[in-house]
């Protein structure tokens, strides 16, 4: 199976969000290279907000670009065999904390949001991934900073859309 049969699959059985899940079916449909970067239309991206449920926090990347307290994640490279493998590559690559387990269920919410010049949007698929007790954190090249924050600390430092993926996160983890 390709990325991309996996990316329809994956929002196929996506039940939420039912609007925003068929605009990135549509976009798929009209964009057979709707997961790359080359796609100057949109292209899908994956992401993972890295949490630490025994210790109510989440790790989060002072985007290099953006200057934005985020949550992990990019682009789809042509080695992700699946949506969920490029959003754990991301989440591990930038955050440096090796075994990161995903949360069961798929993805957690849809976020569809521009991107500065050169403008085009990302249509995100975002999951969470659980990091490992004791986990140590390291600094990439994509960001300024990488840190751990409380989860009442979040909307304070981030915007509405990682606010949303904490309070989407925390549902599935019932906590």
């Amino acid at each position: 199976m390709s990325l991309y049969d996996d990316a329809v699959l994956v929002l196929k059985g996506y039940e939420d969000q039912t609007e925003l899940r068929q605009a990135y079916l549509d976009h798929l449909a009209d964009h057979p290279d709707g997961l790359w970067k080359a796609c100057h239309a949109g292209h899908i991206t994956a992401s993972a907000l890295v949490i630490d449920p025994e210790g109510g926090r989440v790790l989060l990347t002072l985007h290099k670009k953006l200057r934005k307290w985020l949550q992990m994640g990019g682009h789809c490279e042509p080695g992700d065999a699946t949506l969920s493998d490029a959003a754990l590559r991301e989440a591990t690559e930038e955050s440096g904390v090796p075994g990161l387990t995903l949360l069961p269920g798929g993805p957690v919410r849809l976020d569809r949001h521009p991107i500065p010049p050169p403008c085009h949007c990302h249509f995100d698929v975002q999951y969470a991934v659980e990091a490992p007790p004791d986990a140590a954190h390291a600094i990439s090249d994509e960001s300024l900073d990488v840190r751990w924050f409380g989860y009442d600390e979040v909307p304070d430092v981030a915007d509405e859309s990682v606010v949303r993926l904490l309070e989407a996160t925390r549902a599935r983890l019932a906590v």
